[in-house]
């Protein structure tokens, strides 16, 4: 049994983790800092399943082939883990003729990848495939195969069907050294003690660079590049159908304007270099924040007013000084392996990052063979508010906690809050979280971002499962929902 150990729960490395479980002689094991998937880079980003055909294939030949291989793949792991997402199509909308001769080299990028059915488009088609493009815009590129999914709904759907598949999670388990010894790593050291490996697979993100240094590696150096997001209520009237965005640059794939599969308009982000120091600073800028709204307001047609914003955030990406993805076997140490650096397009490409991973590894380990119990389906939490009327009431007989409505904006039932709960304590989470709550079922997501819905969670989780409300953390430590019990105060005490 080889015992591998993936350093880091986010997109790229859980896809690697759920390639590596279709194998028998594989001990697969999750190690995260944060206490949940997906709480680093994935947590935060624009959410598009690229088409691709923005990529070079000369500059980045790997990232190109492994971004049109993940994009496809998309296709099947939506299915089977049942993921929220569309495919609504993408537009790049050109508002000046130097933006829209900049367009051409994107369709021989598109022939060159494989990327089907890109093209040039005039206003006038332009506007009838997108009645929210701005009328001042003078054509676009068409391409028809993007796609958007909830990043965050499938790390927990990927983390799910790994423990499924006998996969473990260790969350909340911060990385202090890798143990190199006669050539070969041989252990890592946690927070929480030592633990034997024959691979480790460095997936770590924004701190991969930090990851491969306890292991000797020092050739590459990561800076954060924060994005900075506007997302509006569900009830505001511009909702584009088609995935839209600015002219790209050199630096960043431009501003984009969607709708996302849970019904909000998102505009977003900005691209701005941070010092290595920074890897923890997501927070928005009155500036950034202008910025993307101006930006937006160039592609469409109008924007709600900034009163109907519901939420505000900013993600960091990895930006590696080495321009393009880090994925190698290295041999000294052997059995040390690298996914670093994935920066954009690194949702789209995270299933083939994994897959090609998975072969760099498999490759070089003897008696590994294909599990024929190996399980591809995992299935989603029931959504009641989406059910035919049948079909709920068919539930909610079942189990009653589906008809009480806690989160009145999304219509999230007591149901499938406690599911969340359940679900959560299979995988390995050691605290259940408000935000871990929210990224699973969307209650707290409406427009009061849960100003009614959360006292009623926290209080529910008290007399569902024990736990003192000001003991209930938003995100972990130092992120406490409440300070003391109100008597406790009256007591002269903080009643922790």
């Amino acid at each position: 049994m080889y015992r591998t150990i993936i350093i880091g729960a986010g997109i790229t490395g859980l896809s690697i983790a759920r390639w590596l479980t279709r194998y028998r002689g594989l001990q697969v094991i999750v190690i995260d800092k944060e206490p949940d998937v997906g709480w680093g880079v994935t947590k935060a980003n624009t959410s598009i399943i690229h088409p691709c055909h923005e990529e070079h294939p000369d500059k980045h030949p790997l990232r190109s082939k492994l971004c049109l291989e993940g994009h496809n793949l998309w296709y099947k792991w939506v299915k089977e883990l049942e993921i929220p997402a569309k495919w609504p199509g993408e537009i790049i909308v050109a508002t000046n003729d130097e933006e829209l001769k900049g367009l051409h080299k994107y369709i021989d990028y598109a022939y060159r990848i494989g990327v089907p059915g890109v093209r040039l488009i005039d206003r006038g088609e332009m506007l009838r495939l997108e009645p929210w493009i701005n009328p001042d815009a003078i054509g676009g590129l068409y391409a028809p195969t993007a796609g958007t999914i909830n990043p965050m709904m499938a790390a927990i759907a990927i983390a799910e069907n790994i423990v499924d598949n006998g996969g473990k999670l260790l969350l909340g388990t911060r990385v202090e050294d890798i143990v190199v010894r006669d050539g070969k790593v041989v252990a890592v050291e946690t927070s929480k003690g030592g633990i034997e490996a024959d691979i480790v697979v460095n997936a770590a993100g924004l701190y991969a660079d930090k990851i491969s240094r306890m292991a000797g590696i020092d050739d590459y150096s990561i800076h954060p590049r924060r994005g900075q997001y506007l997302l509006f209520s569900d009830r505001v009237d511009v909702k584009p159908n088609k995935i839209l965005h600015t002219a790209p640059t050199p630096k960043t794939k431009g501003v984009y304007a969607i709708t996302t599969v849970d019904g909000n308009l998102l505009i977003g982000p900005t691209a701005e270099d941070l010092p290595e120091e920074a890897r923890e600073e997501n927070t928005t800028t009155h500036q950034g924040l202008d910025f993307i709204y101006e930006m937006a307001s160039r592609i469409l047609r109008k924007l709600p007013p900034r009163n109907k914003v519901v939420k505000t955030f900013a993600g960091l990406r990895p930006e590696p000084s080495t321009g393009t993805f880090i994925i190698r076997f290295h041999e000294k140490p052997w059995g040390f392996v690298e996914a670093a650096g994935i920066r954009s397009p690194g949702l789209t490409a995270a299933p083939a990052i994994g897959k090609h991973v998975s072969k760099l590894i498999i490759e070089r380990l003897e008696n590994i063979e294909p599990r024929k119990d190996w399980r591809s389906k995992r299935q989603a939490i029931p959504r009641p508010a989406y059910m035919a009327p049948r079909e709920r009431d068919k539930l909610i007989r079942e189990n009653p906690d589906y008809g009480w409505i806690i989160c009145v904006c999304r219509k999230v039932s007591l149901g499938e809050i406690m599911e969340a709960v359940k679900r959560m304590k299979k995988i390995g989470v050691p605290e259940i979280t408000l935000d871990g709550i929210k990224f699973r079922t969307h209650s707290m997501y409406g427009d009061c971002q849960g100003s009614q819905c959360r006292p009623h969670i926290a209080y529910l989780l008290w007399k569902r499962l024990g736990i003192q409300p000001w003991r209930i953390t938003t995100k972990g430590d130092g992120s406490k929902y409440a300070f003391t019990e109100v008597k406790a105060l009256l007591r002269g005490d903080r009643g922790a």
